[in-house]
């Protein structure tokens, strides 16, 4: 079927997007994943290139473009290809809404043209060592200095994408303890300095896949962090996050949806090529029903992910809706990658072939952005259960 998700505008975008990471990631990919992160020039290239500036204001350096729809497309040929840009997708897709959304006019124009030329590269500091999902725990903090000029903050921070080479962290810190009433209370978003004295990364974790983003343990000791720094109004950052948690979501989605369809297709090209038995592997009546159950797989998963697409554009994706996606298309993916390697036999399990990667990226789209379980509760709230 054809897909109507996208316009010209979109696809010939797609073409750019599609040039560029066969000139500039291809040819380097493995060794940015021995490296364990993208190298820093490289976010520079893709502020040349207008990715980071999509959604950012035509004041600002941007293109001014309202569509997420275009973040899509990255992420979709980033799959095909079987590659990424590292760490860049926290630093559009989960900081620059923040941004845009709650920092003054000062802060716009202090952060915004560097945020968009790549000169700085931000992340976002949410969970703790002892939280998880549960948020409204965590235990950094951020006290208010005497004379009122600054914040001293205090904590510690893992499983940061982005942390390493980041210039910029909207660290969450609790600015008030909770109230009986409410322990979601008091919490706040400081744009940190990395440069800050007392401000240190920590290890560069080793993770099961996502292999060229760089994930960090983050640590703040009495870090002095200007008033003019804090993101929106203090004490209201829970709800502030719970604001971009539907975009977030969506983007976990369209990557769980987008990882899927190339799956197939590697799947499908190395079963034409590899011959057991005198013939093709793609010849044996299994691998054609398994692929085929496979593509109904992904057509489904193209239908959630687009209808998705469209609500958020027109602002109409709820909480619930972004969940439902999230879940239907990261717990679909599991089941297609898994299918699509055994098709390759012990060579899918070499991490030298691309379908290895992505079983082994694909896994942590059940956990972060909100672990499945989290989004079955979302949904049967949704559903007055």
């Amino acid at each position: 079927m054809r897909r109507t998700v996208y316009n010209e505008d979109h696809e010939a975008f797609r073409e750019t997007i599609r040039d560029f990471i066969a000139a500039e990631v291809v040819p380097v990919y493995d060794e940015w994943r021995d490296a364990g992160c993208a190298p820093r020039e490289f976010y520079k290239k893709l502020g040349e290139l207008g990715v980071f500036g999509i959604e950012v204001p035509e004041e600002f350096g941007g293109a001014g473009e309202s569509s997420f729809k275009f973040h899509a497309v990255i992420t979709e040929e980033c799959a095909r290809a079987g590659v990424s840009f590292g760490g860049s997708s926290v630093h559009t897709a989960l900081c620059l809404p923040y941004l845009l959304e709650y920092a003054n006019e000062e802060q716009k124009r202090r952060w915004l043209p560097s945020f968009v030329s790549g000169d700085m590269m931000t992340a976002i500091a949410m969970t703790e060592p002892g939280t998880g999902s549960d948020l409204a725990g965590m235990k950094t903090t951020a006290k208010l200095s005497e004379d009122g000029t600054h914040y001293v903050l205090n904590g510690a921070k893992t499983f940061i994408t982005g942390g390493v080479l980041a210039d910029r962290v909207l660290v969450c810190a609790r600015t008030a303890p909770p109230s009986p009433e409410d322990r979601r209370s008091g919490i706040s978003i400081l744009v940190v300095d990395t440069a800050s004295e007392g401000y240190a990364v920590g290890r560069k974790l080793e993770k099961l896949g996502l292999h060229s983003s760089d994930t960090a343990e983050l640590s703040f000791t009495d870090v002095k962090v200007p008033v003019e720094d804090l993101l929106g109004e203090e004490g209201k950052a829970f709800g502030y996050l719970g604001h971009n948690l539907p975009q977030e979501r969506l983007a976990i989605a369209v990557g769980a949806y987008a990882q899927s369809a190339a799956a197939v297709e590697f799947a499908k090209a190395y079963t034409r090529d590899r011959t057991v038995f005198g013939q093709s592997v793609a010849a044996f009546q299994n691998t054609k029903f398994v692929l085929a159950d496979c593509k109904s797989e992904v057509d489904a998963m193209e239908a959630v992910v687009d209808r998705a697409l469209d609500a958020h554009d027109a602002g109409e994706l709820s909480a619930a809706d972004a969940a439902s996606a999230k879940l239907f298309t990261t717990e679909r993916a599991a089941v297609v990658i898994d299918k699509c390697l055994q098709l390759h036999g012990g060579y899918g399990y070499m991490m030298e072939y691309p379908i290895a990667r992505l079983y082994a990226d694909t896994r942590v789209s059940r956990i972060y952005g909100g672990t499945s379980e989290v989004m079955r509760s979302i949904i049967a709230k949704s559903m007055g259960l």
